[in-house]
């Protein structure tokens, strides 16, 4: 497996890839819309609530960064497919190395969803949460013959006292019913829904 770096097309001379961590390798960053609301916002907290991610401002622009090591990356930090690299990898080069680029200049950088909530809030003057709902009105249970054909324990049946045929009106043919003088509740029923 022939491996290589960016840096070293001198051979005789000192590498620069000798000297680096791989940095270019741990993590990449990929742009995306600027938020305009609050949805926006919501949507890049969401990002932020993942391991390994960040989310940062460059130049008036918004990345989302990934820290994730390239499968390819060689415990001595070199390139396992180097002569082979995608196309992203052979476009990098060292003059904007991340080994001497000294610290990155993020305009902003946000490593939470807090740190991010905190800056949205500021910028848009409110909340970006989304609103909690109101709680419903309160809603009464409806009395309604329970499916043994009573109310408060007494039959509904006509006026002879039979329900269903059986003579105790629980309405399941095997006087079990519930005869033992509690009401009987349906679920509650909302109205207009």
């Amino acid at each position: 497996m022939e491996t290589g770096c960016m840096a070293c097309s001198n051979p005789s001379s000192s590498c620069l890839c000798d000297q680096c961590a791989g940095l270019c390798c741990r993590y990449f960053a990929l742009p995306i819309d600027n938020p305009k609301d609050a949805s926006d916002y919501d949507n890049i907290r969401w990002y932020l609530m993942h391991e390994n991610v960040v989310v940062f401002i460059e130049a008036r622009q918004w990345y989302l960064g990934v820290m994730s090591r390239c499968k390819n990356l060689m415990p001595d930090n070199r390139c396992a497919i180097y002569h082979e690299r995608p196309r992203i990898c052979r476009s990098y080069s060292t003059d904007n190395c991340d080994y001497h680029g000294g610290e990155y200049d993020f305009d902003v950088l946000f490593t939470s969803s807090e740190q991010l909530r905190a800056y949205a809030e500021k910028k848009l003057g409110r909340s970006i949460l989304p609103r909690k709902p109101r709680p419903p009105k309160s809603v009464r249970p409806v009395l309604r013959n329970g499916l043994n054909g009573k109310r408060n324990g007494k039959s509904n049946a006509h006026s002879n006292g039979k329900a269903n045929g059986n003579g105790n009106g629980n309405g399941n043919g095997n006087g079990n019913g519930n005869g033992n003088g509690h009401m009987v509740l349906s679920l509650p029923v909302l109205a207009g829904r």
